[in-house]
């Protein structure tokens, strides 16, 4: 039996996300007489709540182990993609203005899987390493 290696949302980041769908509902309740305001607080609950939804029906965005990598797929699905057909496993990093960007990115033949560390729960360069490793056996 080979070892699976998961990567997950922290649970942090998901309670985070459902106190701000909260605290949406909260304000549009509150803000009833005003409708630009309940209409603004409304968006940002339904919008907060789709992401920690996300994470509660799919919070591993990542498996990997000695026969291919499960990713995150669409809103809530996982895709097995086996080792044979990852054609690349790097890190985008890209800096503009004040932002930096790292995104692990997954490539296949057919699609182009991208994983922040905000999915991971760690740094990217250090799952690029861990699944750089399983692919190759071991091997550098």
């Amino acid at each position: 039996m080979t070892e699976e290696r998961r990567w997950r949302v922290p649970p942090p980041q998901t309670a985070l996300k459902c106190a701000v769908a909260a605290v949406c509902v909260v304000l549009a309740l509150l803000s009833l007489d005003d409708r630009q305001m309940v209409f603004l607080a409304g968006v940002a609950a339904i919008g907060a709540g789709a992401l920690a939804l996300r994470d509660l029906l799919a919070p591993v965005r990542l498996r990997a182990d000695a026969e291919g990598v499960t990713v995150i797929s669409g809103y809530a699905r996982h895709r097995h993609v086996p080792w044979p057909e990852v054609t690349a496993i790097r890190v985008d990093e890209r800096q503009r203005l004040l932002l930096h960007t790292r995104l692990l990115e997954i490539e296949t033949a057919d699609d182009l899987h991208l994983l922040s560390a905000f999915d991971l729960g760690t740094d990217v360069r250090d799952v690029e390493a861990e699944l750089t490793a399983l692919r190759t056996g071991g091997r550098p």
